[in-house]
């Protein structure tokens, strides 16, 4: 049989060279027969910026690979292109410690470790799913600050403070690098427990907000989300939600 994986590399390089500066996320897939495998959906993202990065997608389990292959380059040099590394979903859980992934956690997700990233530089990442006789490849390109994504703030409290006042109050993710260099800014978003529209508040440099004119007695839904401060990437996931109820007279 005629090997595969040189049309794969050759027909790669002419994309990326067709799309030069262009945002590029395609999918690229390659049989031997006339119906392509299932490719892999890689998810990217950054939660400790600058630091490593990190790229997941699904198991494929209802046709599953014989192995994955994962690489990384710089899009506009020439170096040598870096292997991932992958790290199964039986090893996921207690390897890493991020929890920005948008997948359900249900799911069997492969992970894989992209370190030691350039600023303000391009990537083109491939995940290659092989299989007997044939492969699928995601591929795409992206710059680390266009992935950054914190983990969501943790221990959110909210406590009454006076009549109709409550105290909103978290940390920052333990993932997130360094506060000093690269702050974080905070955006709250709360409803009423039953029913209401939902209500975001912020952006916030600090860790506490006070919350002014909100009804006695009344149940409230409280989370928060972490962003770099300059705007770089995504806001977190929302935390963990925190209901409360405002109380009827002064505590």
């Amino acid at each position: 049989m005629a090997p595969m994986f040189g049309s794969v590399c050759v027909t790669v390089t002419l994309l990326v060279c067709v799309l030069g500066g262009q945002a590029l996320d395609l999918l690229r897939a390659t049989a031997a027969s006339g119906n392509p495998p299932s490719t892999p959906l890689v998810h990217c993202w950054c939660s400790s910026y600058p630091e490593v990065a990190l790229c997941s997608w699904p198991e494929l389990s209802h046709s599953p690979p014989t192995h994955y292959i994962a690489t990384y380059s710089e899009r506009h040099s020439q170096p040598a292109t870096k292997q991932c590394q992958l790290i199964p979903p039986s090893a996921s859980s207690s390897a890493l410690n991020s929890s920005s992934s948008s997948s359900p956690p249900s799911e069997q997700l492969w992970h894989c470790q992209l370190p030691n990233l350039k600023l303000f530089t391009d990537y083109i990442i491939n995940v290659t799913a092989v299989y007997s006789g044939a492969s699928s490849s995601h591929l795409a390109s992206f710059m680390l600050e266009e992935i950054v994504k914190p983990d969501p703030p943790v221990d959110v409290r909210v406590s009454p403070h006076n009549i109709r006042n409550l105290l909103v109050e978290w940390s920052p993710p333990s993932t997130w690098a360094d506060l000093d260099i690269f702050p974080l800014k905070y955006h709250i978003m709360y409803r009423w427990e039953n029913r209401g529209t939902q209500k975001f508040l912020g952006p916030f440099e600090s860790t506490r907000v006070e919350l002014k004119g909100l009804t006695p007695g009344r149940a409230y839904i409280f989370q928060v989300c972490a962003k770099e401060l300059l705007g770089l990437g995504k806001c977190s996931n929302w935390s963990s939600p925190v209901n409360v109820t405002i109380p009827r007279t002064k505590p």
